[in-house]
């Protein structure tokens, strides 16, 4: 070979190696490496690159003390959108982008139990780039709850004594948390404070009784509250009730009368027979919390009984039947003894007894007062033989004093 013809061949190779460089180029055969360097590297990154979501997507069993927060790992977030699904229904879940854009957390923080949630987000990364991302996650489903029940009734209208009570149907031992999800509120405004009696009750009153014609709103947010460790609350509900005339009953057990005084002024003074001296009557403010046409009075229910272990008295229609204590203290009509009982001797088992007819009569003692009552009316019981009614027997919360009855509060 000539020295002509190998230059030529050497010209040719170099030629064919520039155009076979060329075509893989052009062709995109020549792979990218994994940074990115070459070819499709530039396209943008995955959602879920730029739009972080916690708890992650397809958790279950997510905890309450989780926290929900979205956060832009780059650029800015657009918009969050939260749906939570409970109880067959949907609502929003409201919440916040921060200033600068890159991270989201809701209103509330504390996450409802039982549900699911989805997350719809929309952002924007540093290139101006737009991403969506889509995640979901199901919270606890608790086995255990509590609620509280509610006195007084929904939209009844009660007498200025009213305590507003709680009995919680499991013992409660984070009684702070539970405290916190608590509102009375009143129109007009007064300063209404809680006071725990043990670990599953817990009673509002103001400083003094209540003034007439106020309105009390009592709303309960215990849903997913933990109660007690592994028992959450189950009630989002909201209460109300109306404070009507003032009306407060004195019962002096030692000149056996009552005065009853409405707005201040006496209605009328009548003949009573209180507790004997072996079984007198308790002394203070008792609060009416139920109100019986008739009810069956069985003496062995609260204690009394003979030598065989019967009641000391079974009557089985006693009219005109008005509680005042959890522990069986009423004022109730009486037929059995003799009228001129009333007025002067004390031969009842501890209730206040007022002259009636049986099956009850409208126009006797026992008749008028009951017609003229409401629950939440204050009886106060003075001169008797015995001790002070306990705060926490029925509604007897107005025998604490006022500082003693703040010092009650979980809330420190």
């Amino acid at each position: 070979m000539s020295h002509v013809q190998g230059r030529a061949r050497r010209a040719r190779a170099a030629l064919a190696a520039v155009l076979t460089w060329t075509g893989l180029l052009l062709t995109g055969a020549v792979g990218c490496t994994s940074d990115g360097a070459i070819g499709g590297a530039f396209g943008p990154p995955a959602p879920e690159e730029v739009i972080r979501v916690a708890p992650a997507d397809g958790s279950k069993e997510v905890r309450p003390g989780d926290m929900l927060r979205v956060r832009a790992s780059e650029g800015r977030l657009e918009s969050v959108e939260v749906v939570r699904s409970q109880d067959a229904r949907e609502s929003p879940v409201p919440g916040r982008i921060s200033a600068d854009g890159r991270s989201w957390k809701p209103d509330d923080e504390r996450l409802a139990l039982a549900a699911k949630y989805t997350v719809d987000t929309v952002a924007r990364d540093d290139a101006g780039r737009r991403s969506s991302r889509r995640t979901t996650f199901t919270t606890y489903v608790p086995e255990e709850r509590f609620i509280g029940y509610v006195t007084p009734e929904h939209r009844t209208v009660v007498g200025t004594g009213m305590i507003v009570s709680l009995a919680f149907n499991r013992e409660i031992v984070h009684r702070a948390a539970v405290e916190r999800a608590v509102r009375v509120t009143s129109r007009p405004a007064v300063d209404v404070r809680p006071h725990w009696f043990g670990k599953d009750r817990l009673d509002f009153r103001p400083e003094t009784y209540w003034r007439p014609g106020t309105e009390v709103t009592v709303e309960l947010d215990l849903r997913d509250v933990e109660g007690a460790p592994g028992v959450y609350g189950l009630q989002h509900r909201t209460f109300s009730f109306t404070v009507g005339r003032s009306q407060v009953s004195v019962v002096d057990a030692g000149r056996h009368t009552m005065k009853v005084s409405r707005d201040g002024e006496e209605l009328a003074t009548v003949p009573i027979t209180a507790g004997a001296p072996k079984t007198p009557t308790y002394n203070g403010k008792m609060v009416i919390s139920e109100m019986l046409e008739v009810t069956r009075m069985n003496g062995a229910t609260v204690g009394f009984t003979d030598a065989d272990g019967k009641g000391e008295y079974d009557i089985p229609d006693v009219p005109h039947a008005i509680r005042l204590t959890a522990s069986g203290t009423f004022l109730h009509g009486n037929y059995w003894a003799e009228k001129d009982i009333f007025g002067d001797t004390n031969v009842s088992h501890g209730c206040v007894g007022l002259h009636d007819v049986k099956g009850g009569g409208a126009d006797t003692p026992a008749g008028w007062f009951f017609d003229r009552s409401l629950i939440g009316d204050v009886v106060e019981v003075v001169n008797s033989k015995d001790t002070t009614v306990a705060p926490d027997n029925g509604l007897g919360g107005w025998n604490m004093g006022w500082r003693e009855w703040t010092q009650g509060s979980a809330v420190k």
